[in-house]
């Protein structure tokens, strides 16, 4: 009987295995076919991460108050970083596959906030309008690239974001200011690795970013301090693309394709705390995003794709 159940368990396991990898990426080479699959396991991974460098957490750094109505504007220049680990696509094959980037993966963002409308009694429903302008640095990646066809400044890919913030409590001490907001943001296509002539990796992977970001902060003003905390869902979308080499062995390569429609959704909390000087405000936030099991096939040696993520911003804000 004891037997029976080991049995029981290492055909589970096996199944569960099998059931984990890409069917797109079935090869009689078992080499080539443990390489599209590190590929695919890998844009899955970096895909949430990506989405949460776009996005960090507060909409508007530093504050859960509304801009005040038409007239007012806010402008700020902060920079997003999350930890990633990418895998060495030249060595895509190998079990457990190693890193060729394992750190913090950062990106300059603009953002901009104008008020639409005051709001009733207490900012009730008083209204913003929001957009950004994120670089995500491709060079900072060995490797990474940015489609030639993308909007790109050199080899940063140019993403865009809009937005609504919406008053809930316009806040006085003791109170706290309330509000939510939603947010839409797009990066254009990058690249991974390059199964083409002259690197010849065994398998790439490219892909877009989509994101919709619903958040609800509350903050506060106490004299020359800002905080606030919030929390939010993230749902990102991407369109994705992997390529690899069916027959490492031969002289010439026979490059398949695979092609995979990503969804992730996680929840996120995050913290900001901020200075004032004059019209000029420093911030810094700290957050937290969820994980989940993806039930990948691959192992990465320096990545746990199962685990959350902590991301940190800084940044400047000034209102006019």
């Amino acid at each position: 009987m004891r037997r029976l159940g080991v049995i029981v368990l290492a055909l589970a396991s096996a199944v569960r295995g099998l059931s984990a990898q890409e069917p797109q990426c079935q090869n009689v080479n078992a080499q080539a076919q443990r390489a599209c699959n590190t590929m695919v396991d890998a844009t899955k991974a970096f895909h949430p991460l990506a989405g949460m460098i776009i996005s960090g957490g507060n909409p508007v750094l530093g504050t859960a108050s509304t801009l005040g109505g038409f007239g007012h504007v806010s402008a700020s220049l902060r920079a997003n970083a999350i930890k990633a680990s990418l895998p060495n696509p030249d060595s895509a094959a190998r079990n457990p596959v190693p890193s060729s980037f394992d750190g913090y993966f950062p990106a300059p963002v603009v953002e901009a906030a104008a008020g639409l409308y005051r709001g009733t009694g207490g900012g009730l429903l008083s209204i913003d309008v929001l957009a950004s302008a994120v670089l995500l640095p491709a060079g900072r990646v060995r490797g990474m690239s940015v489609d030639p066809a993308a909007p790109s400044i050199g080899d940063v890919a140019l993403g865009i974001g809009y937005g609504v913030r919406i008053g809930i409590l316009e806040g006085s001490f003791p109170v706290p200011a309330v509000s939510v907001s939603v947010m839409r943001r797009h990066v254009p296509r990058v690249q991974f690795g390059d199964v083409d002539p002259p690197t010849n990796d065994p398998a790439d992977f490219a892909t877009d970013f989509d994101g919709t970001n619903w958040r609800a902060v509350a903050g506060m003003h106490i004299l020359f301090a800002d905080v606030a905390a919030g929390l939010g869902v993230d749902h990102y979308t991407s369109t994705a693309r992997i390529r690899y080499n069916a027959a490492p062995s031969l002289g010439v390569p026979d490059i398949r394709t695979v092609n995979l429609d990503l969804a992730n959704t996680r929840e996120v909390l995050f913290a900001d705390a901020g200075l004032t000087a004059g019209l000029v405000k420093l911030v810094v936030e700290l957050g937290y995003q969820t994980g989940t099991d993806q039930s990948f096939s691959t192992t990465f040696a320096d990545f746990d794709p199962k685990a959350g993520h902590v991301f940190w911003g800084a940044g400047l804000r000034v209102n006019f």
